[in-house]
């Protein structure tokens, strides 16, 4: 490929990872009880509803064997 021979107008993003302010950045906010009773709250209703999804699912994931499930139901029927 071919080179140009214009500049690149954004040679002070290349330049970019070299700079180190001497300013800090200003603290994290603290988070209020509200918003951490939100927070857990939030993770606790996500991970319930993944172990229920989990639970109602595990009935399909069983291995169906057809045999055995026609039987039980005529072992359970009453003869006339």
């Amino acid at each position: 490929m071919f080179r140009r021979g214009e500049p690149v107008p954004f040679a002070f993003v290349a330049e970019a990872d070299r700079f180190r302010s001497n300013v800090p950045p200003p603290p994290r906010e603290r988070a209020t009880r509200v918003q951490l009773a939100g927070r857990i709250l939030a993770t606790l209703t996500v991970v319930a509803s993944l172990v229920g999804a989990v639970v109602l699912g595990m009935p399909a994931l069983d291995a169906h064997q057809p045999g055995t499930t026609g039987q039980r139901q005529a072992d359970s029927a009453p003869h006339r």
